[in-house]
């Protein structure tokens, strides 16, 4: 039996952007998806998918779904491969477990589709060798475009890459490695269930139909290129609630940049990359209004703990947390313990 092991993600700057076309700073952290499976015997040509988290199993019949529009994460997954090619003779015996917090924020479910995809290019009848962006691109197509969710493609990436990465989407996507921070970060689960997809929608459709009507007034506005300053001009055409709206967009992808120039700088001033990560939080609790009582509640004792600073993870409304905490980290865990959440540390 074959077993792929897949990070989780964890957003340092740029959350709630890369939808938008926007850059995003992210890294793959030790919690892991296992996706596991082996060829087995029989010309049915069917996949079972034993679920142990979650006590079911899931049946893919490859006939079925050369037919028929795929509907589950697994479906779209072995869609897309073999609408690339990969061809599957043989029925298959699948495992995934998980050791992320699920519906969290933390990409599980991107995780699993990267083991996923990883997994069948291996057990395939003539096993290929996909690079790690040739996997991360095979899972955005499966999630996003078949599976018509919300999010862009850090997640897909992040996971499958597993570095700190800063990536672009646009005008064309690319990718640089980035120095790995020193020191520990301690992620919080808050154990608040959120719903993923409502606040990705709500906040990814409010800001493109925004930015869209802005182009059309004027063709040579850029989300990459407008100041801070000059939100203003835009006045007559927006909202006091989209003037907000587009204020905080463009201060994030500002925060970023800064973060970026620093990560790349021959002596980061890690201190003031932990501020960046409180100043980015306050945008999204208060302008894109994802966070919740409980996570700003664990963000304030982790720093009375003695952190740097950190932020929400994910697209919020519940979920998890993350501060950086070097040399400090397990008194923050006790913090975030005391107050209600799970806390995990890593480097």
């Amino acid at each position: 039996m074959k077993t792929v092991r897949t990070p989780g993600r964890l957003c340092l700057f740029g959350e709630h952007q890369d939808y938008l076309g926007l850059p995003v700073i992210a890294q793959g952290m030790p919690l892991y998806s296992f996706v596991s499976g082996e060829v087995t015997k029989g010309n049915d040509r069917r996949i079972s998918i034993h679920l142990p988290n979650l006590d079911k199993t899931e049946y893919i019949f490859l006939d079925d779904l050369i037919r028929n529009a795929p509907h589950t994460l697994f479906e779209a997954g072995m869609k897309v491969c073999m609408q690339a090619g990969l061809q599957y003779s043989s029925s298959i015996k699948v495992e995934v477990k998980s050791d992320i917090p699920p519906q969290a924020g933390c990409s599980s479910s991107s995780s699993i589709m990267v083991g996923w995809i990883r997994l069948l290019t291996k057990l395939a009848d003539e096993p290929v060798k996909w690079k790690p962006r040739e996997i991360a691109e095979a899972a955005y197509q499966a999630e996003v475009v078949i599976l018509k969710s919300h999010g862009g493609r850090m997640d897909q990436y992040t996971t499958a890459i597993n570095k700190l990465i800063y990536m672009e989407s646009e005008p064309k996507l690319s990718i640089q490695y980035l120095p790995a921070i020193p020191g520990e970060f301690v992620l919080g689960d808050s154990r608040e269930p959120k719903d993923t997809q409502l606040h990705l929608k709500r906040n990814k459709e409010n800001r493109v139909e925004m930015i869209q009507r802005l182009k059309n007034e004027d063709p040579d506005f850029s989300i990459h290129r407008v100041q801070y300053g000059e939100v203003n001009e835009y006045n007559s055409l927006l909202s006091i609630k989209e003037r907000e709206l587009l204020s905080g967009t463009i201060r994030n992808r500002d925060i970023l940049r800064d973060a970026h120039n620093e990560l790349i700088s021959s002596s980061p001033n890690y201190e003031g990359i932990g501020e960046l990560l409180t100043e980015e939080h306050a945008i999204l609790r208060d302008v894109l209004h994802v966070s919740t009582p409980k996570i700003d509640h664990l963000l304030d004792v982790s720093r009375d703990a003695g952190a740097v600073g950190g932020k929400i993870n994910g697209s919020g409304g519940g979920g998890c947390m993350f501060v950086y905490a070097p040399d400090c980290q397990h008194d923050v865990a006790k913090a975030i313990e005391k107050a209600g959440g799970r806390a995990y540390i890593f480097e």
